[in-house]
């Protein structure tokens, strides 16, 4: 079943729209974030409360959780001024706010199965449907966090997991981004995972 097709599905069964709510930035599908809240609300999403992990005026990183029946995930949610999100002229930056929507769309695509398959609209600003036309030429995935990446590591079931991760795109452009000490992070919990895997 195709990306398209199952991101349709996923919605009907949820009773939003897949009209108007998804569109395409390149190869990257995305979805409205107010369409990923009536998901999780129509499917009975809980989530705890957040997990502050880094508070500063211009920085947010936090962590959530959240609940599908017996399902349980979690993600990080960050937003750094200037950097992952970007404000413009006198607009205030809500970096709190922002990191919520992150981890929260996280949270949600993991729980319903679309995880990998769509992005929320607010993991990069060149997502957004009004800049859609100018981010055709230019709009790539979002780089993966550290903090994410290796948590996505870590939950690798085997071997044909952890090599799927490891191609996949927002992973290899994260670790491009990580500084020194972060790539070496990462590279020690791919050893690690990839022998456990072995064992």
């Amino acid at each position: 079943m195709s990306a398209d097709q199952t991101i349709r599905d996923v919605l009907k069964r949820y009773d939003v729209p897949y009209e108007g709510n998804v569109w395409q930035v390149q190869s990257a599908r995305v979805i409205k974030h107010a369409a990923l809240e009536q998901v999780a609300a129509s499917a009975g999403i809980r989530f705890d409360l957040p997990t502050i992990l880094r508070n500063e005026r211009d920085e947010a990183v936090m962590l959530v959780a959240g609940t599908l029946g017996d399902v349980r995930e979690w993600s990080i949610g960050e937003a750094l001024v200037n950097v992952n999100y970007r404000v413009s002229g006198k607009q205030a930056a809500y970096v709190y706010a922002m990191a919520e929507k992150r981890a929260k769309d996280r949270v949600i695509l993991k729980l319903v199965q679309l995880h990998g398959l769509a992005y929320s609209e607010d993991e990069a600003d060149d997502f957004k449907q009004g800049g859609q036309d100018k981010a055709q030429a230019t709009a790539r995935p979002p780089a993966m966090s550290v903090d994410h990446m290796l948590h996505e590591i870590a939950e690798c079931p085997d071997e044909a997991a952890l090599a799927a991760l490891k191609a996949d795109h927002t992973f290899r452009l994260g670790y491009k981004e990580a500084d020194e000490l972060s790539q070496q992070r990462i590279k020690q919990a791919l050893a690690k995972a990839a022998e456990e895997c072995a064992a």
